[in-house]
């Protein structure tokens, strides 16, 4: 088994996920493939430089794309996700450098890259539970506001006790947001208020969660480092390293 592998415990948390192997048409074995992809993913290597050991780098590839497209990631993602009681979410964002190649390529491929001041880059919004797990995830070009992201990232979630997050979320519409829902907002005021709400400090510094949530999912060097032109293939990287995420946190629970 190699390093990045999924363990046998793991394998039995994603398989049934998958989908299901069409009658007469053989393929390679999925853990094989993903296992491939995790190794692609977390090491950062090339596709065509992954181990004969995961078999041809085009099949893995291909499969990895197509799934992508086809919303499989996102589905075996959201239902991991769905077992979070979600009693508080904190919500952040990180901005990620976009490499030269997936800079480039014909008009209209760079979809959600943009020019920050860290050049060009795709940024992930982010909500996590009470553990740290990822409940929701969405990319922008770097430059996009979070507070245009609150909207969509809370969408259909299940109404927490509390929403966390920090004083770059202060607005009136995502305060006004986070009240109808029925949830409390925790985030401190910014210096431009001239009344300044309170915050409970102990909740506040469970913000540290989704700081280290980031540090996490920046461990798979694809996406610490954006290569991928489409983002959906980019979302894929972010969900697999989330799925992952999940997975050992799952493994872990006595």
């Amino acid at each position: 088994m190699g390093r990045y592998d999924l363990s046998e415990t793991e394998w039995r948390m994603i398989a049934p996920l998958l989908p299901n192997k069409p009658r007469g048409v053989a393929r390679v074995d999925d853990r094989k493939v993903v296992n491939g992809i995790f190794y692609v993913l977390r090491t950062g290597s090339p596709w065509r430089d992954l181990p004969e050991r995961y078999g041809p780098y085009t099949t893995v590839y291909n499969r990895y794309n197509r799934w992508a497209k086809a919303g499989v990631w996102l589905r075996v993602f959201e239902t991991l996700a769905a077992a979070s009681p979600q009693s508080m979410q904190l919500i952040d964002s990180s901005i990620i450098r976009a490499h030269q190649h997936a800079a480039g390529g014909k008009k209209g491929v760079r979809i959600t890259i943009g020019r920050s001041r860290e050049g060009l880059s795709t940024k992930i919004h982010a909500v996590v539970d009470q553990d740290g797990l990822p409940v929701r995830l969405l990319l922008s070009a770097g430059q996009a506001s979070d507070m245009a992201a609150v909207p969509n990232l809370l969408a259909g979630l299940p109404t927490p006790r509390t929403v966390v997050a920090d004083r770059g979320y202060d607005s009136n519409a995502v305060l006004e947001l986070i009240a109808r829902s029925g949830a409390q907002p925790n985030i401190p005021s910014c210096s431009r208020r001239i009344v300044r709400r309170s915050v409970d400090p102990a909740i506040y510094r469970q913000r540290n969660l989704i700081e280290r949530f980031f540090c996490r999912l920046k461990q798979f060097r694809r996406v610490a480092t954006r290569f991928d032109k489409l983002a959906r293939n980019f979302l894929a990287a972010v969900l697999l390293a989330s799925i992952r995420i999940w997975t050992k946190a799952y493994e872990s629970t006595p």
